[in-house]
């Protein structure tokens, strides 16, 4: 079962790597970090809905 912090997770990534493309493409590093950052908090996110999921499962 997939839980809304795993779907904001992935959800995140997937717009960190928009925003980092964007800044690859246009050489604006800063946009490009703020992807990086994005994906990063993503990754967070999604593991915390992982540890969640699997908490729920074994209670």
């Amino acid at each position: 079962m997939v839980n809304k912090d795993q779907v904001a997770g992935v959800a995140k990534q997937v717009k960190g790597s928009a925003k980092q493309a964007a800044g690859k493409a246009t050489s604006d590093r800063r946009t490009q970090a703020e992807g990086v950052a994005d994906k990063a908090t993503g990754k967070v996110q999604k593991a915390y809905g992982d540890v969640k999921d699997k908490v729920k499962k074994s209670v």
